[in-house]
């Protein structure tokens, strides 16, 4: 028995022991953390077992960092265009809807518009512990969900997370509610915090991800889609226009594009270069390749109806639309057409890389019209295309895609640069005149009886009170602005392509010989009823004082259908439109000079006739037409 009570008093010596021993924390034996990862390599992948996501992950660079979407479009097509008693919505009411506007993952297409994050799982982590997660900055403008048996569930403040969901590891989603917008209040990062509380103690991790940055097309991708805008009936100016349609439909498919025209047919403005911008945000997915997004831009026109139709056609599974506070009727609007936005092709020059391109617009230097702040602010806050203001005041229009456009090339840096050349113009009139052409007619576009054709020789033109003038003043200004490209870019004399263009300012009939008058891309002037419904005759009555002004001020528009006006189909291919130059010995002398030009930088050029449907309005194919274009490269790559 002795031994007995031994033994039975050790153990109850024990257990005093055990009883009045400190108590251990929760983590003590083995203590988890907290760690949260994102696909900060931008792989596709969130790795959760090696250290490749773990470098930077609270940083963001052009290189590296977490991104996630603006979810701004449609996927679902739940958004409505009339309101319930079929009339239509307001512009802020279009803009308003899209597949961030709820706190619903809408199907499939959703969920993959939402950047992944997980936790590391927790294996040792206690039953009762719980977890939370919250966007400690950026939360105004991101969304959080987290992945469960029954869906994708929003992450609220009464969202817990269960220590079985810990110890396997948690998916998350995140969304962006916009773009971004003005980097001064918001420059598109988003900083998610993960929190588990066990036993009294809390452990948390924090990662960053940034919005993916919206960015617009340069020459480099290839096209995909052609858009335009189809005007409907059977008068005269309608049948041309259906024409120039099928023209350009014929032009496409020739080029190897398989997808039809997309046409906008609601609203009558032909100008479908300039109500918006196509633009794309894109982000690495899992198994490879890119959730990519377009993103038509609007222009800042806030009585341009046309940008309706974004909303109305376009917005959808995989496209949104975004809209900035438009002007009205002001100096400025003209400079808010998209045709005043092109693209410089990516390039790395002095100390500064733009691995996605560099946006151009231009502005009235001499007044100091620029385009709308919010534009420029937004395109200036995506952080990678800050735009380069060149100078248009010469410009009747004053739009950028009037003078200069890049061409894909077989150079070092990829691309060359297009540029209108009124000397060579003038050049060619000169020796068709020495050579005893001059009473060639300066136009070989035919008449019909309601637009007869003109009549002006050679001679008369180069004769004219200003065509000699205007292209003079003309070169200097393209020369000024091309001395800013190079000193942008770094490209050289080898690097840029001169293709012979002329400017006239010459608005009215019989100020060039037997000219008809001139058609308005700002106000539509004699333009059909139907496509000048956007009301801007007030822009050509504060510029009609300016006619007489002196050659270094005037405003001018093509006399020769502008060449460089024309879209890179392909990385060979180019529509110009068509000349209608004088034919002296059975050719057109400029169009035979416009394919030496284009020829000699590797492109193979076709035309397309746009005389009376958009050059007379002081525009040309390109101003007519948009092109959607492949946007599968990451842009995060050099």
């Amino acid at each position: 028995m002795g031994t007995n009570h031994a033994r039975h008093g050790a153990v109850a010596l024990a257990v005093i022991g055990a009883v009045l021993a400190p108590v251990s924390p929760a983590f003590a034996a083995d203590p988890p953390r907290a760690d949260l990862r994102a696909d900060v390599n931008r792989d596709g992948k969130v790795d959760v077992t090696g250290a490749s996501d773990t470098a930077g992950e609270n940083s963001w660079s052009a290189r590296r960092g977490a991104v996630f979407l603006p979810n701004i479009d449609d996927d679902t097509g739940r958004c409505p265009v009339k309101g319930p008693d079929g009339r239509r919505l307001s512009d802020a009411r279009l803009a308003a809807c899209n597949d961030a506007a709820d706190t619903l993952v809408n199907g499939s297409a959703d969920a993959a518009d939402l950047a992944r994050v997980r936790s590391v799982p927790m294996r040792n982590l206690p039953a009762t512990a719980t977890g939370t997660l919250k966007i400690v900055s950026g939360g105004k403008k991101a969304r959080l969900f987290v992945k469960r048996s029954s869906g994708w569930a929003p992450v609220t403040a009464r969202t817990r997370l269960s220590a079985a969901e810990l110890r396997s590891g948690v998916e998350f989603g995140v969304e962006g509610t916009d773009v971004i917008r003005d980097s001064a209040v918001w420059d598109g990062r988003a900083v998610i915090r993960l929190t588990v509380t066990s036993g009294g103690r809390s452990t948390s991790d924090e990662v960053t991800l940034r919005a993916a940055p919206l960015l617009t097309h340069h020459h480099l991708q290839n096209a995909q889609q052609l858009m335009v805008t189809k005007v409907p009936g059977r008068d005269d100016y309608a049948r041309r226009q259906q024409a120039f349609v099928k023209g350009l439909a014929a032009e496409v498919k020739s080029a190897g594009i398989d997808k039809p025209l997309l046409t906008f047919d609601k609203y009558g403005d032909i100008w479908a270069q300039d109500f918006v911008e196509p633009g794309y945000v894109s982000m690495a997915r899992p198994g490879g390749g890119r959730q990519t997004m377009r993103v038509m831009l609007r222009s800042a026109q806030a009585d341009r109806e046309a940008g309706r139709e974004l909303f109305e056609k376009m917005r959808g599974n995989g496209v949104g639309v975004v809209q900035v506070a438009g002007v009205r009727d002001t100096e400025e609007w003209t400079l808010n057409s998209m045709g005043n936005l092109e693209t410089v092709p990516p390039y790395t020059h002095g100390g500064r890389s733009f691995p996605a391109g560099r946006v151009i617009m231009g502005e009235r230097k001499d007044n100091g019209s620029k385009p709308a702040k919010a534009m420029r602010t937004l395109l200036k806050s995506q952080g990678f295309q800050d735009p380069l203001l060149l100078d248009t005041s010469w410009l009747h229009v004053g739009h950028v895609d009037e003078f200069v456009q890049f061409l894909p090339a077989d150079t070092p840096r990829g691309w060359k640069i297009g540029i209108a050349d009124p000397e060579a113009g003038l050049r060619l009139l000169r020796e068709a005149q020495e050579a005893g052409h001059g009473r060639t007619k300066m136009f070989s576009v035919p008449g019909s009886r309601d637009m007869p054709a003109p009549k002006e020789t050679i001679d008369q033109a180069l004769a004219s009170r200003w065509l000699v003038a205007d292209n003079t003043m003309a070169a200097k200004r393209i020369k000024a602005n091309l001395e800013v490209l190079r000193r942008e870019t770094g490209a050289t004399d080898a690097e840029i392509v001169r293709v012979p263009a002329l400017y006239t300012r010459g608005t009215q009939e019989g100020e060039r010989g037997e000219r008809v008058p001139r058609l308005s891309r700002m106000g539509a002037g004699e333009l059909p009823e139907a496509v000048r419904e956007y009301g801007q005759q007030k822009e050509l009555a504060r510029h009609a004082d300016r006619a007489g002004a002196a050659p270094e001020t005037v405003m001018t528009s093509a006399y020769v259908p502008g060449a460089v006006n024309g879209i890179v189909l392909g990385r060979n291919r180019y529509l110009a439109p068509r000349q209608w130059g004088p034919v002296i010995g059975g050719k057109d002398i400029f169009t035979s000079a416009v394919n030496a030009a284009y020829t000699g930088a590797g492109m193979k050029v076709s035309y397309l006739d746009d005389w009376y449907t958009y050059h007379l309005g002081a525009g040309e194919v390109h101003c007519g037409t948009n092109t959607l274009r492949d946007a599968s490269a990451a842009w995060w790559l050099p």
